[in-house]
């Protein structure tokens, strides 16, 4: 059965839709697994939530951060997120990059790796591991990054991103800095679907919509896809907008 959770994300009032089932065997064991693993160790423990756009990543990880906070045995969670290390949009609006051999402004292709300014998140990962941090998030009132906006300080942190588990280069160097991982995969067609009516509610029209889609997040989707890490959990995203277990350990 379905069952819609109400909270608040940064003040902000936040509805999430999953399954029972789905929360207590897939949701519930994972950070059961998590508390563990920082027991065991000791230390700050750091997971990544990589999947291609549309997933529905940022919700996710926002309800298991409320979610620890409702289950007594597990210790409570921290979720943040990649896209604060976007460049600012100034140097976006200035820069371009090479796609397919052809250089296009920066501005068309936003969310791809290239508009990520990968060694400052490279520094804050650094940095978690020492002590509490400030993390910057993506204001997508103004479109464009806020340095230092949140404070990461709880001893389990979730960050969730499209690019965490890309296996390119330099990317593919960020998987030794987390504990554990989640992939979410899921059907191209689905995504497509799910993606051109953001846009529309965002105000285009479906034909730009689907421009864009087919533009930009069609290519970011099969970039992922084609070239990820084997995370420890392997999650599908189902055409109910719900997730199923594919595989990994989290009993």
């Amino acid at each position: 059965m379905k069952k819609a959770y109400k909270y608040k994300v940064n003040g902000l009032e936040t509805t999430a839709v999953y399954d029972d089932e789905t929360v207590a065997k897939i949701f519930v064991p994972m950070l059961q697994k998590w508390s563990r693993l920082h027991q065991q160790s000791g230390r700050r423990v750091i997971i990544f939530l990589s999947a291609p756009p549309g997933v529905g990543k940022t919700t996710l990880a926002q309800f298991l951060e409320y979610l620890s906070k409702q289950e007594t045995s597990v210790e409570e969670i921290q979720a943040v997120g990649l896209d604060g290390f976007h460049y600012h949009q100034e140097y976006i609006l200035r820069h371009e990059i090479c796609v397919d051999g052809n250089m296009i402004p920066m501005k068309e292709v936003k969310g791809c790796p290239e508009t990520f300014d990968i060694e400052k998140l490279k520094k804050k990962l650094k940095s978690l591991k020492t002590g509490n941090t400030k993390w910057p998030v993506y204001d997508r009132n103004i479109h464009d990054v806020l340095e230092d906006a949140v404070e990461v300080e709880k001893e389990i942190v979730l960050i969730e991103g499209n690019w965490l588990l890309l296996q390119e280069k330099p990317w593919d160097e960020l998987v030794s800095e987390c504990d554990d991982s989640i992939f979410i995969s899921a059907d191209e067609k689905l995504l497509r679907e799910r993606l051109v009516k953001r846009k529309m509610m965002g105000g285009l029209s479906r034909e730009a919509a689907e421009t864009f889609f087919e533009k930009s997040d069609c290519r970011n989707i099969r970039r992922l896809m084609t070239a990820h890490w084997q995370a420890g959990e392997r999650w599908i995203l189902t055409p109910e907008g719900d997730y199923e277990w594919i595989g990994g350990e989290h009993t």
